[in-house]
């Protein structure tokens, strides 16, 4: 099933690489000016570097780009989901390569994610943005917290999860906050970080989110990227240049994920953890400036 399952993304995934490769050379006489190759690679190795730690890449890419000024802000949406489709792909057939898992979780907790992507849009799209993110930072840092109080033994038994799958009761609880998750993704909340959270809840170990929330990912990137081309609303230089030096980033970064002790990762996906949720609240705090002034 593992097989079926690279043989699915390999073709999603090269279908998706034809469909760019030929609208890159439909248009390479008239790549974007505004752009600097060298910069935008520098930038497609930096945060796909971080992205395969779990940091993800969308927010700080949007960041570096628009301060580096190499993109127009009405194309920024595509240039990231195109940009990523490729490396977060090898981040997906490189984690299931070496990072162990049991393939019904594997398989569930990914579906569930992409089902919640298409069906769950309209539900969570009603729901107010600020509310998602308060919820999902407090969420994030009292995660945080029991992980924290697990390393530093204040809580007897808390953190070590070393499990490779789930069954029963875990399976569904898992299955349903993915769904939840892939919907919240539609709403701009990523779910790299509250899949750590809920692999080390669940008692798994924090290697496996890894894994199950780069396929994820994989498997919903294609679709998405092809209609940004489709419709021609993507810097495609920045693009091109980030997906090059976004792949060598994924595979230097992964091998370090790889190799580090279980001690090491869990530290790591703690401040993973708390970054996002800081990240998450200030948005929020951001937003609850923005509708003031307005009623001002």
């Amino acid at each position: 099933m593992i097989t079926g399952i690279l043989c699915a993304l390999g073709m999603l995934t090269i279908g998706f690489a034809g469909y760019f490769l030929k609208d890159l050379l439909a248009n390479k006489d008239n790549l974007e000016k505004e752009t600097n190759f060298a910069i935008a690679a520098g930038i497609g190795f930096v945060t796909n570097f971080f992205d395969t730690l779990g940091i993800g890449s969308f927010a700080p890419m949007t960041a570096l780009l628009r301060g580096f000024k190499q993109i127009h802000d009405r194309v920024i949406p595509g240039t990231l989901n195109v940009s990523c489709t490729i490396p977060v792909a090898a981040e997906a057939f490189i984690f299931i390569a070496i990072i162990e898992v049991k393939i019904i979780t594997l398989i569930s907790m990914v579906a569930a994610a992409g089902i919640g992507a298409v069906f769950g849009a309209g539900i969570v799209a009603k729901l107010p943005e600020k509310k998602i993110q308060l919820t999902m930072g407090i969420a994030l840092l009292t995660t945080a917290f029991l992980m924290f109080s697990g390393k530093m033994e204040w809580i007897a038994g808390l953190g070590t999860g070393e499990a490779i799958g789930l069954t029963g009761g875990k399976l569904i609880i898992a299955v349903a906050v993915n769904f939840i998750l892939g919907a919240a993704q539609t709403a701009g909340i990523g779910m790299y970080a509250p899949s750590m959270a809920l692999v080390y809840v669940l008692g798994m170990s924090p290697r496996v989110a890894f894994p199950i929330m780069m396929t994820a990912a994989a498997f919903a990137l294609p679709p998405a990227s092809i209609q940004f081309i489709k419709e021609g609303a993507y810097n495609r230089k920045a693009s091109l240049a980030i997906t090059v030096t976004g792949i060598v980033g994924v595979f230097i970064a992964a091998y370090i994920v790889k190799s580090l002790p279980l001690a090491m990762l869990t530290w790591l996906v703690i401040i993973v953890i708390i970054y996002t949720a800081i990240t998450l609240l200030l948005k929020a705090a951001s937003k609850n400036k923005v509708e003031k002034v307005a009623a001002e």
